[in-house]
């Protein structure tokens, strides 16, 4: 079983790969995996002087630490290898968008966290007993029919949870309405 090991214990194989190791980042916060890169030997040195995740670009053939144009730093949290010293995952505080696509994350992951929440909500409706359709429709309309910019928020909390009632009084779940949006809005 892999263990975590201590950042000053941490004893690298550099030789496995060809002198490079895969680099896992991932948000020290939200547990979002972020980015995959490599580290040679000096990347590795590099990144523990200064704090900021430095890789070894494999198409400039350089060191690159992420963020040295853009700002967008990668500000090391912590650092563990793997079980065989040839994979590390270093947990960061990100500075801005961490792909250069603008994302959050190069996996382009869904917040599952808020899934997870919808879920729950679902199990919870699903366990009491169904209200009338009507009582549910009449609801979502009048929550409609006072829909405001100040109010815009609890307003649409109130309409989600009603909607999820009444797909759930047909035995529709979260699962379902995922699989249309998908398929109505191409996502």
């Amino acid at each position: 079983m892999c263990e975590n090991v201590r950042e000053k214990e941490l004893k690298i194989d550099f030789e496995k790969m060809g002198g490079l190791v895969p680099a896992v980042i991932q948000d020290s916060r939200t547990a979002k995996v972020l980015m995959l890169g490599f580290m040679n030997e000096a990347a590795w040195a590099k990144t523990q002087e200064t704090g900021k995740v430095t890789f070894f670009s494999r198409t400039k053939n350089r060191l690159w630490t992420k963020g040295e144009t853009s700002g967008n730093f990668l500000n090391v949290e912590s650092i563990k290898v793997d079980c065989d010293n040839d994979t590390l995952l270093i947990e960061v505080q990100p500075v801005g968008p961490v792909c250069h696509t603008g994302s959050d994350t190069c996996f382009d992951e869904i917040n599952k966290e808020d899934v997870l929440l919808l879920k729950q909500m679902q199990k919870q409706i699903d366990s009491v007993q169904k209200p009338d359709v009507s009582v549910i429709a009449e609801k979502i309309k009048r929550l409609a029919d006072r829909v405001s910019t100040e109010q815009l928020l609890e307003t649409a909390t109130e309409i989600t949870f009603s909607l999820q009632q009444l797909l759930s009084v047909y035995g529709y779940g979260i699962g379902d309405v995922a699989a249309e949006l998908k398929k109505k809005y191409n996502l």
